[in-house]
């Protein structure tokens, strides 16, 4: 096997260099206490966003009475209120708002507080330019739509603070406030010279010196070596892939002290009384920031669960769940989702009669404890006016009431069972932000779409069990999974390498897809070929890659996208597949080996493969790592276990258009219906509720 190495100069000014998130540390807020935190996990939640402001105070009653009427028992307000709030600069109105808390209070509901600061007065950005956010090409935005400030101008941070600080003061002993979300949908880092400045202090914490940087990102490659720290560009082109992926650690490092800002501001004033979210928008899997950095300040992640044009993708959005379950190893709310319509895809279709109920049911299978509707009225204008609501605009149902009073009524009988239990799974996949930002800025072939690689992994593990894990590399506690899939794990650290070398050796069974250990933490390629840190565990690497413009053979099956030719270097690494006739370059080249090292094993998988060829992997894989499949359901049919406080619950959703039987291994109770049964009938968008 031949090598090479970095220069010494080089390797000896990168040994001084700060750690990847060394420059993101932070000292850790002030968390709820736990009787605050487990109030989000105590029943199932249901409600919607309300927007009192934009109604007669007159309307406010029948609004929550209607409420009532579908069994709403929480709601969301004052998200984007903040002209109501604070009309001119330093004017505090905060008794309106108080009036409708405690009027929701009267209909039994309880309250989740949204910071107005998505969307700041015109009064501000008239008066205040600076606060206003500039994108990528150097454009300062206007007024009028959402998320318009920067998040690195101090200013902005001030007037943030100090309005939820109002609120606060305001709030603070509402018995029925139960928590707080931070803004909206963090999305859009900004490009303002206060940015800049935050931008060039960040490097100089990271690296210390400018001969540092320069041999982290390797700019003697087209001359590109900076001499001084202004010199170093700031913008969203595509360049320097080190430069690129440090840039994401810094956006990830703004947005995190810009929540950090309203969180302390909440703290000093409610205490921990209550729990603090964010809503996380993107359909969860974008990936402008690190999530899993952006809820560590957190007590309850939640985030906004959206269909948009057709209809609900079960193995796609219940990965998606468990994506979000992840971030903070917890039960999550769903703060968000469409009751039935959107207003923003290509084609804004109504869910079929009975999928707003198995996408909730679905949600909660997955770990939610709260699902919320965006939105409870329709506004009379504004740019969503024709989203999908619950009442119109006249204050009176529409059609899909009815289903989410239904809903209601499964909460209600299914909460207490439900209350403590959340999915465990002796399986975990593997999602790593700097390894999916390192492959989007190199992508070698336009097809390569990480999301659904996950999920060409993701789908046959969900077959055989009712919940998968899906956690980061970095943190996550792999000694308690059988199995552990890393389906592109591109850039793995010194650190990560340890944590899964002595996972494998420790009993787990590791598996690796394509591209992983191709790039380290700066982004630069690995002097040892694929998989890097992990090539001598697994006693192979990867020879060469190669992008595919046709299919080519695999075992019994097909490779397509992507495909690397493999060597063994170990004599007990086992070659698992083998390439048939290909290109040229592959044909009968090693497509996936393993070995057993200590008590465990690590398969590399070099292929994007078919789905046959990779249940076969994965059959094998379970298998071999003593993983005991679930009960088996029939085609459409999803199964999803919750566990906790010595109770197992069973849900199934049918996602089909077409009844559905369901035998049991053995009879359970019906939480819906009542009962004992050992065959479930589930109707076309069907839900059952059981107790194992």
């Amino acid at each position: 096997m031949k090598t090479f190495a970095l220069p010494l100069a080089a390797l000896a000014l990168l040994a001084g260099a700060a750690a990847p998130h060394a420059a993101l540390a932070q000292t850790a807020p002030q968390k709820a206490t736990a009787a605050a935190r487990d109030v989000a996990h105590e029943r199932l939640w249901l409600g919607s966003a309300w927007y009192p402001e934009q109604w007669p105070e007159s309307a406010w009653e029948e609004d929550l009475r209607l409420m009532q009427g579908h069994g709403a028992n929480v709601v969301r307000i004052g998200e984007y209120a903040w002209s109501r709030m604070e009309p001119t600069e330093g004017q505090y109105e905060m008794d309106w708002l108080v009036r409708a808390v405690r009027l929701a209070g009267k209909y039994g509901m309880k309250v989740v507080i949204g910071t107005p600061t998505d969307t700041p007065p015109a009064w501000m950005t008239q008066k205040y330019p600076d606060t206003l956010q500039v994108d990528g090409s150097g454009k300062r935005l206007g007024h009028g739509g959402r998320r318009q400030f920067s998040i690195s101008s101090q200013r902005y941070r001030a007037f943030a603070r100090t309005i939820v600080t109002k609120m606060a003061e305001a709030l603070k002993d509402e018995p029925n406030v139960i928590g707080w979300q931070i803004g909206n949908e963090p999305t859009d880092e900004s490009y303002d010279p206060e940015a800049r400045a935050a931008w060039v202090a960040w490097l100089k914490q990271r690296y210390g010196t400018l001969d540092k940087l320069n041999a982290a990102w390797t700019t003697a490659y087209w001359s590109q070596t900076y001499t001084d720290w202004e010199q170093v560009p700031f913008n969203n082109d595509k360049a320097n892939p080190g430069w690129m992926l440090e840039l994401k650690r810094f956006i990830t490092s703004q947005w995190r002290a810009f929540h950090r800002n309203q969180i302390d501001a909440l703290r000093a004033v409610i205490g921990d009384k209550q729990f603090i979210t964010i809503n996380f928008g993107g359909l969860g899997w974008a990936n402008r920031f690190d999530r899993y950095d952006m809820n560590r300040d957190l007590d309850v992640t939640s985030w906004d669960d959206y269909v948009g044009m057709g209809h609900l993708k079960p193995y796609r959005n219940g990965a998606t769940h468990d994506l979000v379950r992840g971030w903070k190893r917890q039960n999550f709310w769903v703060m968000e989702t469409q009751p039935g319509f959107v207003n923003w895809a290509p084609v804004s279709n109504m869910l079929y009669p009975g999928e707003t109920r198995a996408l909730a049911w679905q949600a909660v299978g997955h770990g939610a404890d709260a699902v919320l509707y965006w939105q409870w009225r329709n506004a009379l204008n504004g740019q969503e006016t024709m989203h999908g609501s619950i009442v119109g605009p006249d204050g009176k149902p529409l059609p899909i009431y009815t289903e989410v009073q239904q809903i209601g009524r499964d909460f209600a009988k299914a909460s207490a069972a439900l209350a403590g239990t959340t999915p465990v799974s002796p399986v975990a996949i593997v999602q790593d932000y700097p390894s999916r930002w390192a492959i989007d800025f190199q992508l070698h072939h336009k097809d390569y779409d990480q999301i659904e690689v996950l999920l060409d992994y993701y789908r046959p593990l969900k077959d055989a069990l009712g919940a998968i894990d899906v956690v980061e590399a970095a943190e996550a506690p792999l000694a308690r999974y059988k199995l552990v899939v890393a389906p592109s794990l591109n850039v793995i650290t010194e650190a990560t390498a340890r944590r899964l070398a002595d996972y494998v050796r420790g009993g787990g069974h590791l598996i690796l897809g394509p591209r992983s250990g191709m790039k380290d933490e700066y982004d630069r390629l690995e002097p040892v070929r694929q998989p890097g840190p992990l090539a001598a565990l697994l006693g192979g690497q990867v020879e060469q890659f190669y992008a595919l413009d046709e299919e080519i053979a695999v075992g019994s099956g097909k490779a397509s996208i992507w495909a690397e030719a493999l060597s063994t270097s170990a004599p007990d690494t086992e070659v698992l597949l083998r390439y048939g006739q290909a290109n040229g370059w592959l044909d009968g080249k090693p497509a996936v080996i393993s070995r057993k090292v200590g008590k465990g094993r690590i398969t590399y998988v070099g292929a994007l493969v078919d789905d046959a060829v990779m249940k076969g992997l994965i059959d094998g894989a379970l298998n071999d790592a003593g993983v005991a499949r679930d009960f088996a359901v029939p085609e459409d049919v999803e199964l999803m276990t919750r566990e906790g406080e010595g109770r197992e619950i069973v849900i199934l959703v049918n996602h089909g258009r077409e009844t559905r039987e369901v035998s049991l291994p053995a009879a359970m109770t019906d939480v819906l219906a009542g009962g004992r049964m050992a065959k479930v009938t589930l109707a076309a968008e069907g839900v059952a509720v059981l107790r194992r």
